[in-house]
């Protein structure tokens, strides 16, 4: 057997370095799958993401041309860091899809389905009915504008900031920390952008009910809101949900570049 590998590393010298990079882009990109929309889907057996993985393992590893030396340090440890790298990428785009769930959860409290929860199997945890229909709204308009283009493009130069063989992460080339904490401020901003219309007619509504129970006391306002608020909160939906894709879209694309 010896023999064998021998004879091939002399008709294949490329094919230990191959093999090595296979092993940290394999890595890297279990951490990237772990976080990454789409890919972090539960719904997904694991199987078919663990062959998703070996097929972009195969394929990158082909198309970054690696050169990797070898490993002084602990080979446990840049295997580790890989997976590090590429979680942190799946965790800055995941970023960009929270701003529409946040979104939804402001319009599914302002209509009153606070009570209405459902399992969301990707995070088992409970999420709002509105939420979990804007984050499945938002991440078809994220496959539609090309978002799984995007993630691997950033992965792909991921590679070029943080070579396979590195032992220290640059965080300040590999994330920009002005772009990340705009990111992680839009998460409310766009939430609100969102939610605003409905928030504005419940407001409305709010302040007529007010007005009814200081004119008829008699009225019970108090159960009105609790049949108005929800109506009238998904009238608003449908009548703005054509723009509301038009400004899912521009969001996304506001924010094409990951890294």
């Amino acid at each position: 057997m010896e023999q064998i590998l021998t004879e091939l590393m002399k008709t294949f010298p490329m094919l230990n370095t191959y093999l090595a990079a296979g092993i940290f882009i394999f890595a890297r990109l279990l951490g990237f799958i772990r976080f990454a929309p789409v890919f972090n889907r539960k719904e997904i057996p694991g199987m078919v993401k663990i062959s998703l993985v070996l097929l972009f393992t195969i394929i990158l590893t082909c198309v970054a041309k690696p050169d990797v030396k070898v490993v002084e340090t602990s080979f446990v440890l840049s295997i580790l860091l890989n997976m590090v790298v590429g979680a942190m990428i799946g965790y800055v785009a995941q970023l960009i899809l929270l701003a529409i769930e946040a979104g939804g959860d402001m319009v599914n409290m302002q209509m009153g389905l606070s009570s209405a929860m459902v399992l969301d199997p990707t995070t088992s945890a409970q999420v709002s009915i509105v939420g979990k229909c804007f984050q499945l709204l938002g991440l078809l308009i994220f496959i539609q504008l090309g978002g799984i283009y995007w993630l691997l493009q950033a992965f792909m130069h991921s590679i070029e900031i943080f070579p396979l063989d590195a032992v220290v992460i640059p965080l300040k080339q590999l994330v920009n920390m002005d772009y990340l904490v705009q990111l992680s401020s839009n998460v409310l901003f766009m939430g609100l952008q969102i939610a605003s219309p409905v928030l504005l007619a419940t407001l409305g509504q709010d302040i007529i009910l007010g007005v009814i129970s200081k004119t008829a006391p008699q009225v019970n306002v108090f159960q009105l809101s609790f049949l108005f608020k929800p109506v009238l909160g998904a009238a608003i939906m449908v009548w703005i949900l054509p723009m509301l894709v038009n400004v899912i879209s521009d969001y996304f694309l506001s924010f094409a570049k990951i890294i």
